[in-house]
């Protein structure tokens, strides 16, 4: 669905296959969608919706109203009514795959938001948005100096110019409120346009801009996540992750979308599993809860008043001990119950070229030094004349004794 970060081009031109939009499926950024009504014909005596949806820049889509009964077909671009002059943008949506989408996003057919269709656009229209286009980073460059004078506390994160160039909107995040009366004063005066601020929320910023998540893949609120849900710290407690903020945060600061999408499978896992607060009754003393392997169905307790062991129970024993401890039965102790987990070695590769490892050149090769040494120590070296005359230099001196005897 979505091209390279495709969204994020100032031209609207996918750098992956160069189709300005215009691909197979319709699009080729995350809010396309499929037109599976487009080969039905209508029932009689039906008159088909003259509502089509027009996408702009960074995936923001309107509903506009065709009210001279053009001839507009997915991909057209449009002239269509703005808030003042007039914007571009290209057809997204036709037919009657509109009724659903509208009421997805609750808009009324004889909604004030449903604005008008003006024409085609021409060549004319095309260059001078095209322009206007061009000109936004500088505009967002000089935006941010601006900023950066009057020391307002907000990012100025993007910025789009009308499709006429007399309006830009400029999409900024900021942790309090702002005053930015006189910054947009300053704006107004230094590119000769009206000027919109509206402010988008961290996640919608990410959105916009894109990048790369830990994960090593395109964010997934910038390539196909639409609806972008609130994500608290209990999502991470029922998953048995630690909670910290370094490695749950996301690109944008929050904490991850992507630990809503087990959330699910992990809620359902530990409705067999017992309350962590429950306490185990033995002979040898109480049992706390200290952590469990929820796929694997295992739990491990201690004693209170001994903590160096922890003790590895399966659910159905740490069940049986609860159901006893209901009735007033303790158990003799944990040791009872423990419980060692085999090990199963499995076969990851069924032949001997998958063995190789990928990273196998990446370590240097250590040279070992003393295994060189002693080598070299053990190869005979033939004897020189220098040799022999030093060994004779180092050899034993006659025993004065039996030269004292020869004497006698």
């Amino acid at each position: 669905m979505s091209c390279n970060s495709c969204s994020s081009d100032i031209n609207t031109v996918p750098k992956g296959c160069k189709s300005n939009g215009n691909c197979a499926d319709g699009g080729c950024e995350k809010l396309s969608v499929f037109d599976w009504l487009s080969n039905m014909s209508l029932p009689t005596g039906q008159e088909p919706l003259n509502i089509v949806e027009v996408r702009f820049k960074n995936g923001r889509k309107h509903f506009y109203r065709n009210v001279d009964n053009l001839q507009i077909s997915i991909g057209d671009i449009i002239a269509v009514e703005g808030n003042p002059g007039h914007d571009i943008g290209t057809v997204s949506l036709t037919g009657e795959l509109i009724r659903i989408q509208m009421k997805k996003k609750g808009v009324a057919f004889d909604s004030e938001e449903v604005k008008k269709i003006y024409r085609k656009a021409t060549q004319k229209d095309i260059d001078i948005w095209k322009v206007a286009r061009e000109k936004e980073y500088e505009t967002q460059y000089k935006g941010r100096e601006i900023l950066g004078r009057l020391g307002i506390k907000m990012k100025l994160s993007d910025v789009e110019y009308q499709g006429d160039g007399n309006k830009a909107t400029f999409y900024y995040t900021a942790d309090d409120r702002v005053d930015f009366r006189q910054l947009i004063r300053d704006l107004a005066s230094t590119f000769s346009i009206r000027v919109e601020m509206k402010q988008v929320g961290l996640r919608q910023e990410a959105a916009r801009l894109g990048g790369v998540g830990s994960c090593g893949r395109e964010l997934c609120c910038s390539t196909w996540l639409t609806d972008l849900r609130k994500v608290n710290t209990t999502a991470a407690r029922y998953q048995q992750l630690s909670l910290n903020p370094q490695k749950l945060a996301g690109q944008c600061g929050k904490l991850k979308c992507c630990l809503n999408y087990e959330l699910d499978t992990y809620l359902d896992a530990l409705k067999d599993f017992p309350r962590q607060d429950i306490v185990l009754k033995t002979k040898k003393g109480e049992a706390v809860f200290i952590k469990m392997d929820i796929f694997k169905r295992v739990l491990w307790y201690t004693y209170k008043e001994d903590r160096n062991k922890w003790f590895k129970l399966t659910l159905e024993n740490v069940k049986e001990i609860i159901d006893l401890n209901k009735n007033n039965e303790p158990v003799t102790s944990l040791e009872d119950y423990e419980f060692e987990l085999i090990v199963e070695n499995v076969v990851e590769f069924e032949d001997v070229v998958g063995q190789d490892s990928l990273t196998r050149f990446d370590i240097p090769k250590r040279k070992n030094k003393h295994k060189n040494k002693s080598k070299n120590s053990q190869t005979p070296t033939k004897p020189t004349q220098g040799n022999i005359s030093s060994k004779k230099k180092k050899q034993r001196p006659p025993n004065r004794s039996a030269n004292t005897n020869k004497n006698t």
